[in-house]
């Protein structure tokens, strides 16, 4: 936080049974998402895009640099210091609660299981199946014993799966580490993983304060005011982590998915040195192609200052 700067704790987002997007849009109902699959019309994409390659990240990365590696959709691994945080990570081949239906992967992992490095903590921004996959969370514990951190309301999912140790924070609330703070921020988005349990979790950004560098990872969320909110609370960061993927149509997704345009704004609004796209490439959740968004935001992305990476791409940040 900014020193001499005092800013007001977050809205309040829970009305004692469900939470909601404090004086901002909620994400529309089942009458609308019925309506926007019975009109859909997808821009068409590849079945599968054999054109990742797949690398080896290294087992630590020494010194205050920041290593960032895409795996794929909202999974980025980041290292730094000799600490190594995983978030949203999924692995599996669909983002769906059965194993022969729901979204199903465009591309490859860009980081093959085996070849992951230890993790020590493990981001999760909501509950949504394409953030939240049980299968990779439980084989991540298996493998490493990793912390977890989740939004409110989530810890008892994971912890009845035997997954842990889990830590729960609400908007506004930290949680300090041998060698980083990590702070839960608002996002403008929803939960459910069926049919009788929306908004009964929490969503969240992150903001990860580590060698003298903020880094921001945005979760899922639409554009709205708690970008400005965050640079207050936190200052500038080094690097923003921003979903560009999802976004049609706007008149169904606005609520809850930025588009490319969006993020780029936020980018602008944070004052953030680099950003780099997430929340797109890997699977197509909307109706825009798999690929579009990519190639919207090179034409309104300022300079080099916004990065694409493809899964499995690296790049390193003094």
């Amino acid at each position: 936080m900014q020193p001499g700067v005092v800013v007001p704790p977050f809205s309040r987002h829970f009305d004692g049974n469900r939470y909601f997007n404090p004086d901002a849009p909620q994400a529309r109902g089942f009458v609308d998402a019925l309506r926007w699959k019975l009109t859909s019309r997808p821009e068409p994409s590849a079945r599968f895009v054999a054109d990742v390659e797949q690398t080896k990240p290294p087992s630590s990365v020494a010194g205050n640099s920041l290593r960032i590696t895409l795996i794929n959709h909202s999974t980025l691994l980041l290292q730094q210091n000799g600490f190594h945080i995983l978030t949203d990570p999924i692995w599996s081949e669909r983002a769906s609660p059965l194993g022969l239906v729901g979204p199903r992967r465009r591309r490859m992992p860009g980081v093959r299981w085996e070849d992951l490095p230890r993790i020590d903590t493990v981001l999760l921004s909501h509950n949504h199946y394409d953030h939240l996959d049980l299968a990779t969370l439980r084989a991540l514990a298996d493998k490493g014993h990793p912390q977890f951190v989740v939004p409110a309301g989530v810890a008892r999912l994971l912890r009845g799966r035997g997954i842990g140790p889990v830590h729960e924070l609400d908007w506004g609330e930290s949680l300090p580490l041998a060698r980083a703070t990590i702070h839960s921020v608002p996002a403008l988005h929803f939960s459910a993983r069926g049919i009788f349990d929306r908004n009964r979790t929490l969503w969240c950004g992150y903001v990860i304060e580590a060698v003298d560098r903020v880094v921001y990872f945005a979760g899922d969320t639409a554009f709205g005011d708690h970008f400005a909110r965050i640079r207050g609370r936190f200052g500038k960061p080094r690097l923003a982590l921003l979903p560009i993927g999802a976004y049609e149509p706007r008149w169904f997704m606005s609520s809850v998915h930025m588009g490319p345009e969006d993020a780029v704004r936020a980018h602008h609004i944070l004052g953030a040195e680099n950003s780099i796209a997430i929340h797109h490439g890997t699977f197509q959740l909307a109706d825009e192609g798999l690929d579009t968004p990519k190639k919207r935001l090179s034409e309104c992305a300022p300079g080099d200052a916004f990065l694409v990476l493809d899964n499995g791409q690296s790049v390193t940040l003094s």
